[in-house]
């Protein structure tokens, strides 16, 4: 029972190292910094998947058939010819003969002024929409063509596919790379300031020392010390990144900032782990910095 009048909480024994420190904000800031760029390297690697997937898909779901009339023909009628002799194969969900205005319009970017196309012999295209579940095979397309005698070159974009999955493959690895980099600064600087704190406090882990405490101990108050600086550092980093995603989002509607990035609100989860990681990075980096400084004390 409390004696009346005795101020329990005057008397209470103070924290073994202070609440706070005047580089705790330096601290927090660049650990917060550390995981902005964590969060949104991760959220960026998933957009770039995505992207690649969609694209790869697309390619996969469809061919295109470049068409060069016989003597005797117009291009538009081997156009036509082509188109109704390739929608008869299984596997072909719909076959098109581009007019010769967008054929032409698919040559603009490269050529600019169009109009030399006139006097040119330009090849017209059939573009093909392949059954996603069964498409087409590259050999039944062209023993098609072959059969009703029309000269064509069948394109099922294999060499697009593999460019994009080489990319898709080079971005995956690239953001794990620059995550796990960003992930070593982060553990760097927890160590170092781990040490400086221990480096501070000396006389403090000194008395701990002679009074017993086991090394173990003594990194432990490091440890969770850091831990809880860096999991609201994690916190305000992965917010950061969050809304810079939530930005892009918004800013290019259903398709993310481009469709060459197209973020998607589920990707904005990536942030959440972010306090937690942060924490438990700091907590190793802070233990195994503090036990090292400690035994050298010892």
């Amino acid at each position: 029972m409390a004696l009346m009048g005795f101020d329990v909480a005057r008397w209470r024994p103070g924290p073994l190292l202070p609440g706070s420190d005047a580089r705790d904000g330096s601290l927090i800031f660049v650990v917060a910094v550390l995981t902005f760029l964590a969060v949104a390297t991760a959220i960026t690697g998933l957009a770039a998947d995505r992207a690649a997937r969609g694209w790869t898909a697309q390619l996969n779901h469809s061919a295109t058939v470049v068409v060069r009339p016989s003597a005797g023909e117009t291009p538009d009628g081997a156009a036509a010819k082509a188109a109704d002799a390739l929608a008869g194969v299984k596997g072909v969900a719909e076959a098109r003969a581009l007019e010769k205005e967008k054929a032409e319009a698919l040559l603009k970017p490269w050529l600019g002024d169009t109009s030399i196309l006139a006097d040119l012999p330009v090849p017209r295209l059939v573009t093909l929409d392949l059954d996603p579940k069964a498409p087409a095979s590259l050999a039944s397309l062209t023993a098609k063509l072959k059969e009703q005698g029309i000269d064509a070159t069948v394109d099922d974009h294999r060499l697009w596919i593999a460019d994009i999955e080489r990319g898709a493959r080079v971005a995956r690895w690239s953001m794990l790379g620059v995550f796990v980099l960003i992930s070593a600064a982060a553990a760097a600087v927890i160590a170092f300031a781990t040490r400086a704190g221990l480096a501070a406090r000396r006389d403090v882990v000194e008395v701990l020392h002679l009074s017993g405490a086991s090394s173990g101990f003594t990194a432990g108050l490091f440890q969770w010390r850091f831990a809880r600086m860096a999991a609201l550092a994690g916190l305000f980093g992965g917010a950061g990144a969050a809304i810079l995603g939530a930005l892009a989002r918004m800013a290019g509607g259903g398709a993310g900032l481009t469709p060459v990035l197209p973020v998607a609100w589920i990707d904005l989860a990536a942030a959440i782990p972010a306090p937690f990681v942060a924490a438990i990075v700091a907590a190793l980096a802070a233990r195994a910095a503090a036990l090292s400084l400690v035994r050298e004390m010892a």
